[in-house]
């Protein structure tokens, strides 16, 4: 496996200088700290923020990784109007099989590839795929992604979208160059509460907002340990026990950054992180260690604390706290909390709540709130995407939205600057953490163009017209 992990790498990089255009090579010499290139290495070849690609009557698209998250993905888009699954490609056959199995009785008759740590590419290079849909371990997601935009597709990749700065800016200056999308699939902006708040900040219900906080506090002690139930070739446990930072800052920090509109008139300034000792991970490494060998190395590493918190300043003065725990035995929570000079909301323990000079509203009040400000993005789809699920159903109402802007021609809720930045917190934590929580420049991936990119409508005002076959 790790052999194969190697030889990926070094197939996908396919001579850095040919693909990047000499521009990593350029920025060697302005290194601002360690393992990070400069916040600012040049001009934007061009700006990706608002931007309309062309339209797609039928968005044909290959998937690669059918694990935990790929095959819920494959039937989502299975139900929607003009969608065709052109691929399904992942390490082991089984789980392609699977994967197609989702797909009987439909339209849709996909193309397999499995067996090779490069079949993924055979698929990535035809002709007729618009969109590749990555949801593979977390080391995959820059190379494959940099590979389809290359190979002239759109990208739609998991969380996080990249694991170190050089990647992110990679992400960066590919979509720029080929005018391709880079969507980080960020399901969580698109969950209920979520996007109320967002509609309601964008009307000015919260004032100017001052602070907000996001989380990923979510047990997954016992998965990250499950060798058979858990993650493919234990690649979670590998990320706990090598990094200490906040590893998965995404879920909690999307929402609020839309919220913030995070390079649509602010940006983040610098960072600093904090994270406990681990009092969780190591020790059940060497209860495992006992009856299993193959735990053995795991017990005598240094796992990351078991909560990090992170705390950011942005250039308008706001401030974002996000946290990041996943295993200590607590109830599962993304806080997502908004502060602004008229009201104030926080998600978790829901339901979501909303007070007014200090005062919680009531559910009478709260059912007005719901009336006005649900946003015609989840009037249209909402309902249907309850019932046919993935968390609850935000992750059909992403998939859903993905479609209707690639068919309609519209830019994309997220694009590539969201999943560079967002995605960097991670790495900056890190670095953070490892420099006794000193502040971190944050970078600017949009080189300046945050004063004067505008926010994205994310369906507020407007729904699509993409129907979806669901009974």
């Amino acid at each position: 496996m790790e052999n194969n992990r190697r030889k990926f790498m070094k197939l996908t990089s396919i001579g850095a200088v040919g693909l990047m255009g000499g521009s990593i090579l350029a920025r060697e010499a302005n290194l601002t700290f360690p393992g990070s290139k400069s916040s600012v290495p040049g001009i934007s070849s061009f700006n990706m923020s608002g931007y309309s690609a062309p339209k797609l009557d039928e968005v044909r698209i290959g998937f690669i990784g059918l694990g935990m998250r790929g095959p819920g993905a494959v039937k989502r888009m299975s139900l929607i109007e003009g969608v065709s699954i052109k691929g399904l490609c992942d390490l082991r056959e089984e789980s392609v099989l699977k994967s197609k199995a989702l797909l009987k009785d439909t339209k849709h008759n996909p193309d397999l590839y499995s067996g090779s740590a490069y079949a993924w590419k055979e698929m990535v290079d035809r002709d007729d795929i618009d969109l590749i849909y990555i949801a593979t371990p977390w080391d995959w997601h820059t190379p494959m992604a940099v590979y389809a935009m290359e190979a002239g597709k759109h990208v739609a990749v998991e969380v996080p979208a990249s694991k170190t700065i050089d990647e992110a800016w990679e992400l960066v200056e590919t979509s720029e160059r080929t005018k391709k999308h880079c969507m980080m699939l960020e399901n969580c902006c698109y969950d209920f509460f979520e996007l109320l708040t967002l509609n309601m900040a964008r009307q000015n219900y919260f004032g100017d907002i001052i602070h907000g906080e996001g989380a990923y506090i979510h047990n997954l002690l016992d998965l990250n340990f499950d060798k058979e139930e858990g993650y493919q070739g234990m690649w979670r446990l590998e990320e706990n026990a090598t990094r200490n930072g906040n590893l998965y800052p995404t879920h909690g920090l999307g929402p609020i950054c839309q919220i913030m509109n995070i390079n649509r008139g602010d940006r983040m300034d610098y960072l600093n992180s904090l994270s406990s000792a681990d009092f969780d991970m190591q020790k059940r490494a060497k209860q495992r260690a006992n009856t299993d060998p193959f735990f053995s190395d795991y017990a005598n590493k240094n796992f990351r604390g078991n909560m990090n918190t992170t705390l950011i300043k942005t250039k308008m003065g706001r401030s974002i706290m996000v946290q990041h725990d996943v295993s200590s035995p607590r109830p599962y929570s993304r806080i997502h909390m908004v502060s602004g000079t008229k009201a104030f909301a926080q998600k978790w323990p829901t339901p979501g709540k909303v007070a007014v000079n200090d005062i919680w509203l009531t559910e009478k009040e709260m059912a007005g709130i719901e009336e006005k400000y649900t946003p015609e993005l989840v009037k249209k789809v909402g309902n249907l995407a309850k019932k046919i699920g993935g968390h609850g159903g935000m992750d059909f109402i992403m998939d859903w939205r993905l479609i209707d802007c690639l068919r309609n021609g519209l830019p994309l809720d997220q694009d590539v600057y969201d999943a560079a930045l967002w995605s960097s917190v991670g790495t900056l934590s890190e670095q953070s953490v490892a420099n006794r929580s000193n502040s971190v420049d944050v970078p600017d991936f949009t080189r300046g163009n945050w004063k004067s990119n505008k926010p994205v409508d994310i369906g507020l005002q407007g729904a699509g017209n993409t129907s979806v076959n669901f009974k």
